[in-house]
């Protein structure tokens, strides 16, 4: 697992990129880290405003260069939210890293864990009742990249939840990592994702790798063995389905998988 020292690293690299890039005007932390609640497990959330013009997906594209090539990051999944596109990261040692980008025009906090560390914000206010609100759960398009990203991303939250002992969190995501498995399987033999419909069509020895992924209990123990199971099952999906970087992941993702497979 990635350590504090990495994830200051990655911070400090990801400064001097945006004051070193005259297309950045403003960026800053957001997340647990940004209020001071982070601990070893927090990821590193940062965000950036894009001067008027200067197409977002123009830089996200650079920047995701930069972190490919230098840094060894293989991207995970986008979001687009209003104004602002989200891209996650995984580094080397299952560092998650996740960079936003908005118009400066759009820039401002969405919430209260947000720190400015330079530049500014927008000035004027969002409209009453613009912001719209957050959804219970994230979309997933059903394309294999996709469901392997997001199956990746909840990994690593799971982990965090277990040791901060947050059970029933940890449950949730532990759930969304097998059922990414489960969907990754369906799209990668032509069979429906959506809503669980093609679950049961699967073949009896898929199914069978993911008998131990449900959870038992909410003791930690029992989370860990769900998790390491859901793991393994999304991992092998990947690799089955040869998706760019499943090798890679699974290099990353080693601690959380292992256990199952010794």
């Amino acid at each position: 697992m990635f350590t504090v020292e990495q994830r200051d690293a990655l911070r400090v690299r990801m400064l001097k990129l945006a004051q070193d890039d005259e297309r950045v005007v403003a960026g800053a932390a957001v997340g647990s880290l940004a209020v001071g609640t982070g601990d070893r497990f927090s990821d590193l959330d940062l965000t950036f405003a894009i001067a008027d013009g200067v197409p977002l997906t123009k830089v996200l594209g650079d920047w995701t260069r930069t972190l490919t090539e230098e840094l060894e990051a293989v991207q995970l999944a986008d979001l687009e939210a209003g104004p602002t596109i989200y891209r996650v990261f995984l580094l080397p040692d299952a560092l998650q890293f996740d960079l936003s980008m908005t118009p400066a025009t759009e820039f401002r906090p969405a919430g209260p864990r947000f720190q400015l560390l330079f530049g500014e914000t927008a000035e004027d206010e969002p409209e009453a009742g613009s912001r719209p609100p957050g959804r219970l759960f994230i979309p997933t398009p059903a394309v294999a990249a996709d469901i392997l990203g997001w199956g990746v991303i909840y990994a690593l939250h799971a982990r965090a939840c277990i040791e901060r002992g947050r059970v029933w969190q940890a449950e949730h995501y532990v759930g969304a990592v097998r059922d990414h498995a489960l969907s990754l399987a369906c799209v990668h033999r032509g069979l429906p994702a959506v809503q669980a419909r093609g679950y049961d069509q699967l073949p009896p020895e898929t199914l069978a790798r993911l008998d131990r992924a449900h959870v038992g209990s909410l003791e930690p123990d029992a989370l860990r063995g769900a998790l390491a199971a859901s793991v393994l099952g999304l991992l092998n999906e990947g690799a089955e389905a040869d998706l760019p970087d499943a090798d890679v992941v699974t290099h990353r993702l080693a601690e959380l998988h292992e256990v199952i497979k010794g």
